[in-house]
């Protein structure tokens, strides 16, 4: 039931200034508007002409799918093998998706270990904003939707017994469990959902991965313990993604919410936030600072009223480990201390290739919707000018980074979608190849020269002299330390100054948040849905969304707007088509959603916001005695059944 959090990684942005604030009936600030009253019940029921969606059990459902699948005919020894080909890949991955079965059953003891590469900022589920704590949540935190390895979205067996919507598209009902429980043995129930929806939408919580989509709801009602109304403010393709925000305990938050609107800065919040009440698989036994966070099953999860209501989760204990050196991490899956590692690829191609690594563990690799960037501070006056940027997309020596550097295991990058996607455009821009000539002329054009002889590229801006000379930050990774560099060699061709600058993960992440950098190095991983990239490329996400690098263009705003509006009027369609003057980019109102972000895909591109560098693979190393595990875009994780469907044989 935690696979809700999934959806929810990738469409940070919280409240925009012009969002109007209200006071509720017990003097909160809120974002929701007291003059709509729903209706009752019966009567929603006699008008909605409701619609049965998907209910599905990630783990059945994934069970189903590999029936369908040719029986493995490898033996035993199969995962002693290297994965030093395509075909050793596709072995490994055949064993390696398996679930138990009565011959190879699970080993219910088991513990898990995975790495952490920094510590997570919150446990409270509302507080999203880092792998970490989506990794985290998706294990504890309760939800009532997810998705598939293919991105389908469905209502979660284990949450509800029926999901619909109404067929004008602007309701959606769930009925809720009535064998749901807190980890404090407390019910859960459709007032939990109601009372999230309320907080999430109080803008003095500070939600930067929640509120975006939430708050396009007009309400959320529960019209009793297991029913409960989403109300959408309009028809959007995007509705399914507005409901599938994260739930906290009512009966815990009520009074708390009440002395401290944060939800962060009392004690009472402090407490929760080392034991907090959750309604996932696990709960938090352990949390030690800048070491180790340790889960143990929720019996209250899969067990109700001393009957198992639910499938019990795989492992007996989760522990996440915090290892923030990529070396020391491959030490110690190496040595067995953590069971998972996801490998750089340096790693996967020159140091797990030895008896040393196969001893206990395998790789295996798959393609994943990730792509890499140089990012650019568009508002910077190094990188406000399109030229520029250009030229640097023609300054980077992207041979090299894709041949040498990333050892021909990833494919370049011209845009935000990955050539797999259902939108990626039928005739992408020409990818950039290094033209040292060519930057130069551009930088030229731009107004860059060397006035004083130093060697170093300068220009009067506002009547000052300012040097081409900047930092760039990058997490502290050798790879991405060696891209960075490969930058700055690069430039210093051409009379730039560059300093790569490594840092730890938060700090950097608060560097980006802010605004305050003149370029990094950064990667986006796919959404359910190609709309939850708004929150990186429109003008609305500049402020409090994930839009670090400061870009804008009319045209993109326009086309985001027109890819959520495709399950609405034609009216509004060709408003928005007008408002934006997007046929002059080839856009009607009768486009398709996928022809609206192909164009997309292809405006970015050309306007070279970010200099667009690579997709990746996922890359990992496993423990052998590891199973199910299975990819989708995402990687092995960010999908259902996903870290939920992994288990352990016997010893």
């Amino acid at each position: 039931m935690a696979l809700a959090a999934v959806i929810l990684l990738q469409i940070s942005r919280t409240a925009q200034a012009e969002d109007p604030i209200f006071t509720d009936a017990e003097g909160m600030k809120t974002l929701i508007d007291p003059a709509f009253i729903p209706p009752p019940l019966a009567e929603l029921d006699a008008k909605a002409k409701w619609t049965a969606q998907p209910v599905i059990d990630p783990l059945k459902h994934y069970d189903a799918y590999l029936a369908k699948l040719p029986p493995v005919n490898f033996g035993p020894g199969t995962l002693n093998i290297k994965n030093d080909s395509d075909k050793a890949n596709d072995q490994l991955r055949s064993v390696m998706m398996r679930m138990p079965t009565e011959k190879v059953p699970a080993n219910d003891d088991a513990v898990l270990n995975r790495r952490f590469k920094g510590e997570v900022n919150s446990t409270n589920s509302l507080f999203y904003n880092t792998i970490e704590e989506f990794d985290l949540n998706n294990l504890i935190g309760f939800g009532l939707f997810g998705f598939d390895w293919e991105l389908k979205p469905f209502a979660l067996a284990d949450a509800v017994i029926s999901y619909e919507s109404s067929s004008d598209g602007m309701m959606d009902k769930a009925v809720l469990r009535d064998d749901l429980l807190w980890s404090d043995g407390q019910p859960i129930t459709a007032h939990d959902i109601e009372f999230s929806f309320r907080v999430i939408l109080n803008p003095n919580v500070e939600i930067p991965a929640v509120r975006t989509q939430t708050k396009e709801l007009k309400l959320v009602k529960a019209y009793d313990d297991r029913t409960v109304v989403f109300f959408h403010k309009q028809a959007l393709a995007t509705n399914y993604l507005n409901i599938s925000f994260p739930i906290i305990p009512k009966h815990v938050y009520a009074e708390t919410w009440k002395e401290d609107e944060t939800l962060k800065k009392s004690a009472a919040h402090r407490k929760l936030e080392q034991i907090p009440v959750v309604g996932g698989p696990y709960k938090i036994v352990k949390r030690a600072e800048q070491q180790e966070i340790v889960l143990e099953r929720n019996d209250n999860y899969y067990l109700y009223k001393g009957k198992e209501v639910r499938a019990k989760p795989y492992f007996k204990t989760v522990r996440f480990r915090i290892v923030t050196d990529p070396n020391t991490a491959l030490l110690s899956l190496n040595r067995g201390d953590i069971d998972e590692l996801e490998l750089n690829m340096q790693q996967w191609q020159t140091r797990t290739a030895d008896d040393a690594f196969y001893k206990f563990n395998t790789k295996i690799r798959a393609p994943e919707w990730t792509y890499f960037y140089f990012g650019w501070n568009n508002k910077s006056p190094l990188f406000a000018d399109k030229r520029v940027r250009q030229a640097m997309g023609y300054a980077f020596d992207h041979q090299e980074m894709l041949k040498t550097q990333n050892f021909g295991l990833t494919q370049a990058s011209g845009g935000l979608f990955h050539p797999e996607a259902w939108m990626y455009p039928k005739s992408a821009p020409k990818l950039f190849e290094q033209n040292l000539e060519k930057a130069d002329e551009l930088l030229t054009e731009a107004g860059w020269e060397d006035s004083d002889g130093d060697g170093i590229l300068d220009k009067t801006i506002n009547g000052k002299l300012v040097k081409f000379d900047f930092v760039i930050l990058c997490f502290q990774d050798q790879t991405r330390i060696d891209h960075c560099t490969l930058l700055k060699n690069n430039l210093e061709k051409l009379g730039i100054n560059v300093t790569v600058r490594p840092m730890e993960l938060a700090s950097l992440i608060e560097k980006m948040r802010t605004h305050d950098f003149e370029a990094y190095f950064g990667g986006w991983g796919t959404g359910t849905d190609p709309d939850t990239s708004d929150n990186i490329w429109t003008t609305e996400a500049i402020d409090d969304g994930r839009n670090y690098i400061s870009y804008s263009n009319r045209t993109v705003d326009g086309l985001y707007l027109l890819g959520k509006q495709l399950q609405d009027s034609i009216a509004n369609r060709t408003e928005l088509c007008k408002k934006y003057n997007l046929e002059k980019v080839g856009i009607t109102p009768k486009s398709t959603r996928a022809e609206v972000y192909a164009k997309i895909h292809e405006h970015i591109a050309l306007d070279m916001p970010v200099t667009f560098l690579y997709y990746r693979s996922s890359f990992y190393g496993f423990n052998k005695q590891l199973r199910g595990v299975h990819y989708s875009p995402r990687g092995p994780y960010h999908y259902g059944p996903g870290a939920l469907g992994m288990w352990k044989i016997e010893p």
